[in-house]
């Protein structure tokens, strides 16, 4: 899966982390048991945070878990080196970065989890954006089912930091779901959009009303909901 060498560095970031975390951050996890315990999936969550991947990473003990990350944040300052540690999946977001979806693809064939997330960039507001079709190209080419993910708080380090509080970071894992394979003589455009509306209604289902920004009112959304709703 990962070398052995980037498991024994990942494994002293995760250790050097979780100290530091416990210290400035209270991190809730829901629905850690729809994380299976083995089997490729790819997982997907909103963006608010540079620290989305290192919640996530901490919020299951799976060790095969990956991120695919914007390259851009590669030479930040502190993130761009622990992000490295962990051994993510630097992708170009100019472009369709095919290396990148190639060693993503690797990661799932040998039963990992690839973790990423659809808006492709940070959220200012914290509410959901529009997202983008790479997970749904991910999944379908690879065959495997999807984890949806929201992760609230992780943005509010510095505000919480200069007033002496812990952050409340609180990470939630919807249960698995598979994409519909293709009907025959849907076109490609219609596969990715009905994919992207399928994944990104499930995350927003995890996020806060005020939260779900540009699915808000969306359709699907509203029936996924609706499902929850008769489930309790």
């Amino acid at each position: 899966m990962l070398s052995n060498a980037i498991m024994k560095s990942r494994e002293r970031v995760m250790r050097i982390l979780r100290s530091i975390l416990a210290v400035v951050t209270n991190m809730e996890v829901i629905g850690g048991e729809n994380v299976p315990d083995q089997g490729a999936h790819v997982l997907t969550t909103n963006h608010i945070s540079r620290l989305d991947t290192p919640f996530l990473m901490m919020s299951t003990s799976r060790k095969d878990i990956i991120g695919m990350v914007a390259k851009e944040y590669e030479n930040a300052p502190f993130i761009g080196r622990i992000l490295s540690k962990l051994g993510v999946i630097w992708i170009n977001r100019e472009g369709y970065d095919f290396g990148a979806f190639r060693a993503a693809s690797a990661f799932l064939k040998r039963g990992g989890i690839v973790g990423l997330a659809p808006e492709g960039t940070r959220s200012k507001d914290g509410r959901l954006m529009e997202g983008k079709p790479g997970a749904v190209l991910l999944a379908l080419k690879n065959k495997v089912p999807i984890i949806p993910a929201a992760v609230l708080g992780s943005a509010d380090m510095a505000k919480r930091f200069l007033k002496l509080k812990k952050m409340q970071v609180k990470v939630i894992f919807g249960k698995p779901f598979e994409l519909p394979e293709p009907e025959q003589g849907q076109s490609e455009k219609d596969i990715l959009e009905q994919g992207l509306t399928e994944i990104m209604c499930r995350i927003a289902a995890l996020l806060p009303e005020e939260r779900r920004g540009f699915y808000s009112d969306h359709p699907r959304l509203k029936v996924i909901l609706a499902e929850q709703t008769n489930q309790i």
